[in-house]
């Protein structure tokens, strides 16, 4: 009788009304699955979708009209590695001091406030849909997804994990018991079969749209049966999991238990990059160019022979997973784009710093199609979603970015979008 009270007396959400049918004329249109550039090609767009796309597009009679004629309409971009209910800062030192202040200063009401103001800036830089993957306190994800959904606040469409899958003190380093209850706001603990098959289903009644599996931090790792379980377990009701592996025998696992997706897998050997390809499991390589890493890293106090040795590992690192990236490739294995981004990047939004991963991509030896297949078709068909994102044809939702040039010629034009869509409606222009 309580429940059926408050269903009758929850606010009903006002939807905003329909926008009018729309055409954007495109100076130039990348077809991306077939990486051939149509010129003064029509984009028509109603109630959120495309209708009708291409040089011989009708114009409907009466439709709002937007000029795109000095620019490239290219589909709306694919983050499908991102942490937006945090925003750590360099200066605190790493991961864990950052992560136990956010977890005890912000809690999870405040980090979905913070997501959103992250989410936005997402958008705004052409990031029309991502994949959000834990870390974003005890369903902090699920409710920005939901508030976004609803028109709430803008941001980009959200494929939401909910807390990590995880060996016992998740990615959390050492912590003294009185700290431990910290790891159960970020992470769902599981030891042995049962608990990870409860741990899924537990996700799932959360909001969960994937699951993500936390395979190992150093010498913790999830065992092979226990991941068999977690995919078999999401496979049932028609869902994906994706797993956080670093190292051969993390890799490994995550693969033979047919992940969608590795993260990461700055280490992996090349048999298990050939059963990737075989078993279609994507890579998705979280890197940044070298001088990314010293901005967040750096520190102004350093000593010049310190700066110099942080200055060769940061090239060190950088080089080692431009060359796994070339390996995976050669082996076969299809590439998504995730950023990985959590940290402030000085002098830039969310977003922008954010697409800085795909400039790594391209000095692994990427084409500027190949770079951009991974943010929009590969990032698509991982999630997933290949009928409805990642390609201008109709039927799909009406995502759409333009840039100010040829994106083929200047893959860094895309970290100068102009003009973004988001479901018809005009974001940014």
């Amino acid at each position: 009788m309580v429940l059926a009270w408050v269903t009758i007396c929850a606010p009903a959400v006002a939807q905003p009304p329909a926008d009018p049918t729309t055409v954007l004329r495109c100076g130039r249109m990348l077809h991306v699955r077939t990486g051939t550039m149509e010129r003064n090609a029509v984009l028509v767009v109603s109630n959120g979708r495309i209708t009708a796309s291409g040089a011989g597009a009708a114009e409907p009679a009466g439709a709002k009209v937007i000029d795109l004629s000095n620019s490239t309409c290219l589909p709306g971009l694919i983050d499908v590695h991102t942490h937006l209910l945090q925003n750590y800062s360099g200066r605190l030192g790493g991961d864990d001091p950052n992560m136990a202040l956010t977890v005890t200063a912000l809690g999870t009401t405040r980090r979905a406030l913070l997501g959103a103001a992250m989410g936005r800036e997402d958008l705004e830089a052409g990031i029309t849909t991502v994949r959000d993957l834990g870390n974003s306190g005890w369903n902090g994800d699920v409710a920005l997804r939901d508030a976004i959904r609803n028109g709430w606040v803008a941001g980009p469409r959200i494929v939401a994990s909910t807390r990590a899958l995880s060996a016992a003190g998740g990615q959390f380093g050492g912590l003294a018991p009185e700290a431990q209850r910290l790891i159960e706001n970020e992470y769902v603990v599981i030891s042995g079969v049962e608990e990870a098959r409860k741990a899924v289903r537990q996700a799932f009644y959360d909001g969960a749209d994937v699951i993500k599996v936390i395979v190992n931090t150093g010498p913790r790792v999830i065992s092979l049966d226990e991941m068999k379980v977690i995919v078999d377990e999401a496979a049932r009701v028609g869902r994906k999991v994706s797993a956080h592996a670093i190292g051969d025998l993390a890799t490994r696992i995550a693969a033979e238990a047919g992940v969608a997706s590795i993260e990461h897998a700055y280490t992996v050997p090349d048999d298990v990059l050939a059963m990737m390809a075989r078993k279609n499991i994507f890579l998705v390589p979280t890197d940044y160019p070298a001088e990314d890493y010293l901005i967040i890293g750096g520190d102004a106090a350093m000593t010049p022979e310190q700066r110099r040795q942080a200055e060769q590992g940061a090239r060190g690192f950088a080089e080692a997973s431009r060359t796994r990236t070339q390996r995976a490739i050669k082996a076969g294995v299809r590439i998504a784009f995730g950023s990985d981004e959590y940290y402030q990047f000085p002098n830039s939004t969310r977003g922008q710093s954010s697409l800085h991963t795909l400039r790594a991509y391209a000095s692994a030896g990427m084409s500027p199609l190949d770079v951009i297949r991974t943010a929009t078709m590969n990032a698509a068909e991982l999630l997933g979603m290949e009928s409805r994102i990642g390609g201008l044809e109709p039927g799909k939702f009406a995502d759409v970015i333009a840039v100010p040039g040829d994106p083929l010629a200047d893959l860094r034009l895309l970290e100068r979008v102009n003009f973004v869509m988001k479901d018809g409606k005009v974001v940014r222009q």
